[in-house]
């Protein structure tokens, strides 16, 4: 018999719930595209390539930047995040790379991956990519 306080577990069972908390999460979804990027026999580098693969990338950005090659490093982090995104639009199974819906995570690959590219670019000496109104804005704010 169930009373006024049981909730059914993942298997259905009825468990006592306080009447405290009677809406405590008890399972969470696998994220959206959040299964093996290779089949399950596969080692365990295999089958999460695409995290790894970002993740490579990214670690090589860092080393060029802790190598005093900072404009290049830099660069090469936030092109991982982009092929992250695009990773993540393509694949219909990233394994760990899918760490929330699909929108959302091409959303923030996304966005940091262009603003650390353009941020990159508009490093000081000598930047890439000069825009105007972030300098007047610059001038304008610290007077």
């Amino acid at each position: 018999m169930r009373d006024a306080v049981s909730a059914p577990d993942a298997e259905g069972t009825p468990r006592r719930t306080t009447r405290r908390f009677p809406r405590i999460t008890r399972d969470t979804a696998r994220p959206e595209g959040g299964g093996r990027a290779a089949r399950g026999d596969a080692p365990a580098p295999a089958r999460q390539w695409p995290i790894l693969a970002v993740l490579s990338a990214v670690g090589l950005g860092l080393l060029l930047t802790a190598l005093d090659v900072f404009r290049f490093g830099t660069i090469l982090i936030g092109a991982a995040l982009l092929a992250g995104c695009v990773m993540r639009w393509i694949l219909p199974d990233v394994g760990m790379l899918a760490v929330r819906s699909r929108f959302t995570d091409m959303l923030t690959y996304g966005v940091l991956g262009v603003v650390i590219v353009l941020l990159a670019m508009m490093a000081q000496p000598n930047p890439w990519l000069e825009i105007p109104f972030l300098d007047d804005t610059l001038h304008f704010t610290v007077r």
